[in-house]
């Protein structure tokens, strides 16, 4: 685990590398020693629906939601979520100083006796020699 759910307006569509940005999310969580490679998810979802601010056409926003697993310290939460929440910053920074922007992340931890799942990526990832994050 981490799960990181990018949530953006649709007015970025154009604009937003999405898939270098999941590829840089998946890798800030990595860097970060917190999160292991195969339990990293990332996904982007395009809110068409939205009202931001003023409601003035070019406002735009991307929200990033973090679910973790349950047992890290603060320190350890904090730490992973300044790293990721930089990247995320240093990524958007040319759509950033070019349109208004609202940047935001959470991190929320998953309940541990409400979590269930299955899955073979170890297993597959193992066979491939997979150890890092391909492009």
């Amino acid at each position: 685990m981490p799960h990181l759910i990018v949530e953006y307006s649709a007015n970025l569509a154009s604009d937003l590398d999405r898939a270098g940005l999941m590829k840089r999310l998946a890798e800030a969580a990595v860097a970060t020693g917190a999160f292991p490679l195969a339990g990293v998810r990332v996904r982007c979802h395009c809110l068409e629906e939205y009202r931001i601010a003023d409601g003035h056409p070019d406002n735009a926003f991307l929200h990033l939601h973090v679910r973790i697993g349950h047992g890290r310290d603060l320190a350890t939460r904090r730490q992973a979520g300044e790293a990721i929440f930089a990247a995320l910053c240093d990524f958007l920074a040319p759509l950033y100083a070019n349109r208004p922007l609202a940047l935001s992340m959470e991190i929320s931890e998953i309940d541990p006796d409400l979590n269930f799942k299955q899955g073979n990526l170890r297993d597959h990832m193992k066979t491939r020699g997979a150890e890092t994050i391909k492009a």
